[in-house]
């Protein structure tokens, strides 16, 4: 979760500056024929949290992988404002998942997503 919410916040830093953000990750090719594996560094997809209300206010969705975590009884959301203000409410869902003010939400969306696999 944590990863992620970096991840946000190095996105929306560089959609404030004009700039493409492009997240990597590191995977293991394993050659069969020649019994080696390599490492190598891979562009990994990273799908922005917010959006734009009909309104023009800038509102984010907190996510657990797919899941969009209900953050008050039939709420998803957060109206942040504007986009330059984006950041410093990225960085204040970051505190407070560090802090667990978001453990419960986690967990009923981690039980969600165990209980699909279950079926």
């Amino acid at each position: 979760m944590l990863g992620q919410l970096s991840e946000q916040i190095a996105l929306a830093e560089a959609n404030q500056r004009g700039e493409s953000y492009v997240a990597t990750r590191t995977v293991v090719v394993r050659d069969k024929a020649a019994g080696t594996s390599q490492a190598q560094t891979r562009a990994k997809r990273v799908k922005q949290w917010w959006f734009v209300s009909e309104t023009g206010r800038v509102c984010l969705h907190v996510r657990y992988g797919n899941r969009v975590l209900e953050l008050a009884k039939g709420k998803n959301s957060v109206e942040v404002g504007t986009a330059k203000e984006l950041v410093t409410v990225l960085e204040a869902v970051k505190a407070a998942v560090t802090a667990g003010e978001l453990d419960t939400q986690i967990e009923a969306a981690s039980a969600a997503v165990r209980a699909r696999f279950a079926k």
